[in-house]
């Protein structure tokens, strides 16, 4: 049985995790501030996306019969898709793409502070990728989250990831992380 579960606990990771996350970011002050709070907000990101896709969302599902479990990830893409979360209004494929915007634009920023930021994006766009397969894996392996892995929720998931750093390249160029601001 998976011990734990419902918005109470996800609200809670989210929580805990920003905590984590604020102390990182003072910890990477030195970097600038647009970077610090780049990589911070990039990780707390990731540690939401983990808590809302892999916590089940009603509580404690108690046992999955094998009966009722897949064996498979669903191929049908663009299939039905349920209702998303009651504090987000919009469908569930809506919902999978605004969830990686974030931290498509953070890695953007994160990374704009460096020459090699050229290979750092697109190799962090891949990540972003690579952390939404293992996100819909997870689902599959573990049939007691109660949840259903879905090809769709990863193209959903890397679109979001695309708008996000289409949305950082525009904000690293107001914000320009890599020039370091002097103390007054």
């Amino acid at each position: 049985m998976f011990p734990v579960g419902g918005v109470q606990v996800m609200l809670l990771l989210v929580v805990v995790s920003a905590a984590a996350c604020l102390l990182l970011t003072l910890a990477l002050r030195r970097l600038g501030w647009v970077t610090a709070a780049s990589v911070g907000g990039l990780v707390w990101s990731l540690a939401v996306i983990a808590s809302i896709t892999l916590i089940p969302a009603n509580g404690a599902p108690g046992i999955v019969p094998a009966e009722g479990r897949l064996t498979t990830c669903s191929w049908d893409l663009g299939g039905p898709a349920p209702d998303a979360f009651w504090i987000f209004s919009g469908g569930q494929r809506l919902l999978n793409t605004v969830v990686f915007v974030p931290p498509g634009a953070l890695l953007v920023l994160a990374a704009a502070r460096w020459r090699a930021a050229w290979v750092l994006v697109p190799a962090g766009l891949a990540v972003l990728a690579g952390y939404s397969v293992v996100i819909e894996a997870t689902q599959l392996a573990l049939a007691r989250l109660d949840r259903a892995c879905d090809v769709t929720d990863v193209v959903d998931n890397v679109t979001g990831a695309v708008v996000g750093v289409a949305i950082g390249i525009v904000l690293a160029l107001l914000l320009r992380p890599w020039r370091r601001r002097r103390p007054h």
